[in-house]
This record gives structure tokens, sequence and C-alpha cells, in this order.
């Protein structure tokens, strides 16, 4: 709704960008309160931490060239409003617009002030303001013009409301009352819609962890890291899986080094996680001596585990040792080396 307010010199039309449904007063017929001084039909809607806008259109009705400032006044903060122009002087019969930027706090509601035990003053949520309108300022011909009053409503967010029909959003006491259910329902929603990052070890809160790891069998370690234990943890399931095979080792060691798994690269001597069985050239007769002569060429049940990091001793050898002890068969041995550049 354009609010205009017409003189001899300018024409002056308050156009807001934002208009509250529900306007106070409105609400008198079902609740018997008396009436709030706010201009009906000339309202800006405000949500904490949201921009609104009020757009000032200015024509000049004169036969000379006017240069203008403007200037916002009302019982509010001056913060919350800054001006907006697209220049300071308008030709005779033209016109020009300024942008009046609304903003409040997104902590509104919840400022220590607004909620202090005690407290006699109801918290203000209608403001009054009006556009003072500066002619030729500094001149002889200087004048002050003024708009008419608008209000600024201050209200909470709310998507209840967009359930109602609109005869009820007209009316702002059952806004209030719908508010208090959203308040009080709305947690519980959100929290069952996010539900999926609490479950997942990736996103889940740290204090969630302990319970997480118990779900899945996995025995949670104080010593490890808190990205690695979330990575063992998620994947825990597919260690299972492949525990007691090659497979299964290199990815514990892939989650607690994050080392690369270097799946495309064919040479196993050339993995940043190498993991090798030693074989030589068989059995070989002149060569055998009684005693060491292994069928295969090779020793039993052996393999060779070889971890090249990226930077010196960026892992932990009594983990690695600790990990392929609790991953490897039973009757197998092994040897460690850690290439450090």
């Amino acid at each position: 709704m354009v609010q205009s307010r017409l003189t001899t010199d300018v024409k002056i039309d308050l156009i807001p960008m934002q208009i509250p449904e529900a306007l106070p007063g409105v609400a008198m017929a079902f609740t018997g309160a008396e009436s709030l001084d706010v201009t009906h039909g000339h309202s800006l809607l405000l949500h904490p931490g949201q921009p609104s806008e009020m757009i000032v259109q200015v024509k000049n009705l004169t036969a000379n060239p006017l240069r203008l400032n403007f200037k916002v006044e009302g019982n509010f903060p001056p913060s919350w409003c800054r001006v907006g122009t697209e220049g300071s002087e308008i030709a005779p019969g033209e016109q020009m617009q300024a942008v009046l930027y609304f903003q409040i706090p997104v902590n509104f509601f919840e400022d220590q002030q607004a909620i202090l035990p005690g407290r006699v003053d109801k918290l203000n949520l209608n403001f009054s303001s009006n556009v003072h309108l500066y002619i030729n300022p500094g001149t002889d011909q200087e004048k002050i013009e003024t708009s008419d009053y608008f209000s600024v409503c201050i209200r909470p967010w709310s998507t209840y409301m967009e359930f109602l029909p609109l005869l009820y959003r007209e009316v702002d006491f059952i806004g209030r009352f719908m508010n208090i259910f959203e308040q009080a329902y709305q947690p519980a929603i959100d929290s069952f819609n996010t539900m999926w990052a609490l479950i997942d070890p990736l996103t889940a809160p740290s204090a969630l962890l302990p319970f997480l790891a118990y779900w899945v069998g996995w025995q949670f370690d104080a010593t490890w890291e808190l990205p690695q234990q979330r990575r063992l943890i998620k994947r825990a399931v597919e260690l299972y899986r492949w525990r007691g095979t090659r497979k299964g080792l290199r990815l514990y060691l892939h989650l607690y080094t994050g080392l690369p798994l270097d799946e495309d690269v064919i040479n196993e001597g050339d993995k940043h996680i190498s993991i090798t069985e030693p074989f030589g050239n068989g059995f070989i007769l002149n060569e055998a001596e009684l005693g060491n002569a292994v069928l295969g060429g090779g020793q039993a049940f052996h393999f060779v585990v070889r971890l090249r990091p990226k930077s010196a001793n960026s892992v932990h050898e009594g983990l690695i040792r600790r990990i392929i002890e609790q991953e490897k068969p039973a009757y197998c041995t092994y040897e460690l080396f850690i290439d450090n550049p």
C-alpha cells in the first residue's frame, strides 16, 4: 500500500516492501484489548536478522531543481536504519527514490534486556517513524518537509501461520498464539529432521561417539584423535567384513594414517601402504642347505608392511603395530618398515 503526502514543493510516497499480514488492533474483536498506537495500512514488517526496505519516492512539483537530504527519525535505535539514495538533486517535474534499509539484531527476542526477570515494562514490538526531507539545505530557500508517520512492526518468523486461512492471518493475536506452539514443538521437529546428522559418526556431536561406537561393537579408544575415531566408527562394519585379509589391513591403516589407498597403482611395492609376501626363486638344487630350504622360496605365513608417510614422524609406530597385531591372523608373522622422508 502506497502512502502519499502532497505539499506545494514535493510529493512524498512511502512504499513498504514487506507488509505484515497481521496488524495490531485487528484482534480487538477477539480479545477486547485496547488498540495499539500503530498506523494501520502503513506498516513495515521486520523479522530479527532479516532485512526489510521502505521506498521513499519524491517528485519535484516546482519549476526549479531541488537539492534533497533525507533523515529518518523514530523511537528506535538509529543503527536499525540506514538511508540509500540515487543522488542529491532532482530536476523540475522529475522524481527520485531513496531506500530505507531496516534490519534489527538477530537476537532481538533473546537479548538479556528483553527477558530480564522482574522487568516491569513490556517489550515494545511496534515503533513509529517518519522521513524528514531537507530541501536546498544550507541556503536561504531551505525547507523541511515531513512525511506521514509509518509503523515498524517486529514479529518473530513463523511458519505455522502459512497453514492458516488468510482470514486468521490478519489477526495479530492469533499469530502470537500460534507462535507459542511453534516455539514448543518446532525444536523437536527440527531435531527429527536432522536426526541423520546425529547418527552419522562424521557429523555427530563428540559426546555421542561412544554410543555410536558401542552401537557397532567398536572399542572406543580416547588415545586416537577425534577425526580418526569418526572414520573408524563410520567404517567399522566394513573392517569387520575384511578382517584377516590384505584389503582389511590396508583399509584400517588408511583410516588411521590418512595415506592414500593407491588402488590405481598396479605394483604393490609402489603404494603408500604396501603389504607384500616375500617369495624367492623356489627350491633350487646345489644352492640349498639343510635346515633353510623352503619349497616356494619364502617364509611361510609371513608378510611385510611398508608405509611411506608424507612427513617424518607423522605416524605412531606403536599404534601401527597394534593395528597389525589386531587385524592379522594369529599364526602369521610380519615385518614393519616406515620410510620417513
